[in-house]
């Protein structure tokens, strides 16, 4: 198989696990586990795929992370739509399989219950306007990204790295689930306003646009921190680096 299909094949498994071990937590079992069991389900979900497809495709999983991948030149621009369509076709697949299951229980409907979709106002959990959903996503991805791509610098320790990946997916849902649902990944969210397909897909845009802004943020700040990261990457292999 083609390299850029093997890649979007791979993206697409990783984000339909993450889906279906974040959302289908959230929306299953979110009344029992609470918010700190949402997750870390999110986190283990993420951990679990870093060491399953990581060695593909890097593992980003997450269109954000894929952007400042591609802004630090960790990977090449022709590959970043095989990236990002496999991200949102293996979310959408994963949240069919979450609403197949849930469909299962009688009087359940992903509209009325929001399907763990991100919202902000009458939709944030307990109703935060768009400015705080806008700050809290753009902050949360950006120090999500910013330790990614520290987790998975030329040189460091990558065989933690799924662990400390997991744990920061898990730290950014700690912090924004209240706010905003957490999305820090437009694929996700992007999933779980399909299958809500009301108010979600009317909010969607702003759960695109503040997790790139906040991608590009963490890669700029990266960029800061390690001025020679484009050195450090100058003809290393790909892929890097694990996302979420």
């Amino acid at each position: 198989m083609d390299e850029r299909m093997r890649i979007a094949v791979a993206e697409a498994v990783g984000t339909a696990v993450l889906i279906i071990g974040g959302v289908g937590t959230a929306v299953l079992s979110g009344g029992q586990v609470g918010q700190l069991g949402i997750a870390v389900a999110f986190g283990l979900s993420l951990f679990a795929m870093v060491y399953t497809v990581g060695h593909v495709s890097g593992c980003h999983v997450n269109p954000a992370v894929t952007l400042a991948a591609w802004a630090t030149r960790r990977i090449d621009g022709a590959k970043v739509p095989y990236y990002v369509v496999g991200q949102l076709v293996g979310g959408v697949v994963g949240a069919l399989v979450v609403l197949m299951v849930a469909s299962g229980k009688s009087g359940f409907s992903a509209s009325k219950g929001g399907f763990a979709s991100n919202g902000y106002g009458a939709h944030s959990p307990p109703g935060y306007n768009l400015g705080a959903v806008a700050v809290v996503e753009i902050v949360c991805t950006a120090i999500f990204v910013l330790i990614i791509l520290a987790a998975t610098r030329k040189g460091a320790t990558t065989t933690i790295a799924g662990v400390v990946i997991g744990l920061a997916l898990t730290l950014a849902h700690l912090i924004s689930i209240p706010v905003s649902n957490t999305s820090v990944n437009p694929a996700r969210s992007f999933a779980t306003a399909l299958v809500q397909h009301g108010w979600a897909l009317q909010q969607l845009w702003a759960f695109i646009v503040f997790p790139i802004i906040g991608g590009v943020l963490g890669a700029l700040i990266w960029l800061a921190v390690d001025p020679d990261e484009f050195k450090t990457w100058e003809g290393a292999a790909e892929p890097a680096p694990s996302g979420g």
